[in-house]
């Protein structure tokens, strides 16, 4: 391991490597000794983890269509930063399947949203071309470079449920131990599923996948729907060939915990028919944190997370001292350890733009024909700009406390490291990286601005001064 650069102590004065003159420990400097083993970092580039498929976010229950209110040219703008690759440059966009018989602002309204008369009668879809506002935030998207688009039901139709209603639970008919009157619904909700797919292709928007559920273990006053993970796996292995047939691939389970949605990967591994057809393995981040490996090799999607924003209100701050959760700084250390502990190949955020007290990237201020944008916005930024789809995230040995580190590998060679500095004071560090680097910087003072002070070259390492509580994303190869 390369170890840091030298730094000489004495009894009145720490001479640091910019040149300032402080005293032992005194606020403002951490510094790392070469005569101290394991505190530089070394880059591991052989040791291999998982390949990165890309970062997003969702556009479900009509939050589209708070940026189509807003007036040009701040619509455009707001697109631009949200969706644009010299902005978020968001690489999958999750998009919201209605369950809803009526399409009031925070629902999202079906594509059948009366009973058609039975399961097995003729389906009476009704497409719109709006569908809730995806339909243009998607074209929008696709504009600007997205190029991947699945879809996520967070409920079938009412009558399709044992509970007779969009919300508030219920089951599946026909499902085991979900017996219904009106009959088995589960070949009719596969079907459903595609044939919305299939309307977004007449759009111009080819959905890649299909997820048929959000939190199945979670009650929720809006639309929900409960599978055990057996009933889990039992529908994967109906939906799946029939999306199969229409090109689609599937996507579960959603549960709202890390460590909650392990039994329904269980299930799923369980049982041969569902894991053939399942694509990608998902779960959120609210009961149980995404800090462990979800242990499978299929693709493994942090499907959702926001910290929640009901105390502090909209908050655009990186780090405001008061350990506020929507800050930019935590979401900074969740993508972190989502990705280099738990190993997720997607990272989806929750919403990209709402309004009023959320944890958005960006805010829609409808009234004022405006929009503001949070640090969460640059912090999604890092990521999503820099590390492309199909890298690969490779080792990094470090000992310095209180310093996070993660390191890809781009398609084009390229590389990115992001350190999160989430000490107070700064960190004086080197690094292994003998190549011209760029670096980023956010922090309370910088929205991802490219900073030239942060890394100097000596010696075929690159030395390194990394502001206390920050994001430094460093860039070779580019």
């Amino acid at each position: 391991m390369r170890r840091a650069l030298s730094v000489v102590l004495t009894t009145t004065a720490v001479t640091c490597l910019v040149g300032a003159v402080l005293a032992p420990g005194a606020a403002g400097f951490v510094a790392t000794d070469r005569s101290s083993p394991g505190t530089a970092i070394d880059l591991r580039p052989r040791d291999r983890h998982q390949t990165v498929e890309g970062f997003g976010f969702s556009s479900a229950f009509q939050r589209a269509t708070l940026l189509h209110q807003i007036s040009e040219p701040q619509r455009s703008e707001a697109l631009d930063l949200l969706l644009g690759r010299d902005g978020a440059a968001p690489d999958i966009l999750r998009i919201g399947i209605g369950g809803q018989s009526h399409d009031t602002y925070d629902v999202m309204l079906s594509i059948q949203p009366e009973d058609p008369g039975g399961p097995d009668a003729q389906p009476q879809y009704q497409w719109d071309g709006w569908d809730n506002g995806s339909v243009w935030f998607a074209q929008e998207a696709k504009a600007r470079g997205v190029e991947r688009f699945f879809g996520n039901a967070w409920t079938a139709p009412a009558y399709m449920k044992t509970n007779g209603s969009a919300v508030r639970g219920g089951a599946l008919c026909g499902l085991a131990g979900a017996t219904c009157a009106s009959g088995d619904w589960t070949e009719a909700y596969a079907n459903y599923l595609v044939a919305w797919a299939d309307f977004y292709g007449q759009e111009g928007i080819d959905i890649e996948s299909i997820a048929f559920t959000n939190e199945p273990d979670w009650t929720a006053s809006y639309e929900s729907m409960l599978f055990t993970p057996a009933q889990a796996a039992e529908f994967t292995g109906i939906v799946g060939p029939v999306a199969k047939r229409a090109g689609y691939g599937v996507v579960c389970c959603d549960s709202f915990g890390w460590e909650q949605g392990k039994p329904y990967l269980e299930a799923l591994k369980a049982d041969r028919r569902a894991w053939r057809y399942l694509d990608a393995y998902s779960a959120h981040s609210y009961a149980s944190r995404s800090a462990t490996p979800a242990g499978t090799n299929k693709p493994v999607w942090m499907s959702e997370w926001a910290s929640s924003a009901s105390a502090a209100g909209w908050n655009e701050n990186w780090d405001g001292g008061q350990g506020v959760s929507t800050d930019g700084v935590v979401m900074a250390e969740h993508m972190h350890d989502s990705l280099a502990q738990a190993e997720v190949t997607a990272y989806l955020w929750w919403l990209g733009v709402s309004q009023g007290a959320s944890a958005s990237l960006i805010q829609a201020d409808v009234a004022g024909d405006t929009y503001r944008v949070s640090s969460r916005y640059y912090v999604f930024s890092a990521f999503s700009r820099f590390i492309d789809p199909g890298a690969v995230r490779f080792g990094v040995e470090h000992e310095t406390e209180g310093l996070k580190v993660s390191a890809y590998r781009n398609p084009d060679g390229s590389r990115v490291v992001q350190l999160l500095n989430l000490n107070q004071t700064p960190v004086s560090t080197d690094i292994d990286v003998s190549s011209p680097v760029t670096t980023y910087l956010t922090d309370n003072d910088h929205d991802l601005q490219q900073v030239d002070t942060i890394a100097t070259r000596a010696r075929g390492a690159t030395g390194l001064e990394l502001p206390g509580r920050s994001l430094v994303t460093l860039v070779t190869g580019r």
